[in-house]
């Protein structure tokens, strides 16, 4: 009798540890995706010193705001002196909501992997050194309400694939480099329709776009690499 107790409480004890491995490795994950991107910043003000590899849960760190799942649902870094790049693993939150980074000096491109972020809500990049294109994945970020890449340095055109964003209300890309023309079907449509002359302060100041985009009268990407 006393054997098959030990053998109950043994099984238990496993299952309880099995559960616990589980939101462990879970909490790295995101934890280990969020130090990577501490680790690939200059913090000269410190905004970043609480964030602890040693601690599992990433929802203790300043900055950071999770669900009542324990998942990472908010990085809030906006206005915080901070230099670098960005990196692939931010791609991991996929609970993540409101990715706000604007107003520093990050430099290098816009991760592609930002694309699996299908919860994502605002992406707030503006005002940065962020170089490249704009990855077309961004198109599969279909809760997006809110894209403000404006005054970087971006280069290339306006993906297509953003016009399949059904949830964009707000389109900020003002003040880079893109070519090309302005998409005008999807929620394109919606934002110039609605506030023609915001919509088009929201595109200004890129030498190289061509203006909205005419159907059957103009080529999407005429001279635009």
């Amino acid at each position: 009798m006393e054997r098959w107790m030990w053998i109950e409480a043994t099984l238990v004890a496993l299952a309880v540890l099995s559960v616990m491995r589980v939101g462990l490795v879970r909490g790295h994950s995101e934890g280990d995706a969020l130090y990577t991107l501490r680790r690939s910043l200059f913090d000269p003000d410190n905004v970043l010193q609480s964030w602890d590899p040693n601690l599992v849960n990433p929802c203790t760190w300043f900055h950071i705001t999770c669900n009542q799942d324990g998942r990472v649902t908010r990085v809030d870094l906006g206005s915080s002196n901070l230099s670098g790049h960005l990196v692939p693993e931010l791609g991991k939150l996929e609970h993540l909501q409101y990715l706000e980074l604007y107003k520093n000096k990050i430099q290098g491109t816009i991760p592609v992997e930002l694309g699996n972020l299908k919860n994502l809500i605002s992406l707030d990049l503006y005002n940065n050194n962020i170089s490249g294109v704009i990855p077309p994945a961004l198109g599969n970020l279909k809760s997006l309400v809110f894209l403000r890449l404006n005054d970087n340095q971006l280069t290339g055109p306006i993906p297509r694939e953003l016009v399949g964003i059904s949830t964009l209300k707000v389109v900020d890309v003002s003040n880079n480099n893109l070519c090309g023309t302005i998409p005008t079907t999807g929620p394109f449509e919606h934002i110039q329709l609605n506030k023609i002359h915001e919509a088009l302060n929201s595109f200004e100041n890129n030498p190289r776009l061509e203006g909205p985009e005419l159907q059957g009268l103009a080529t999407y990407d005429t001279n635009c690499s």
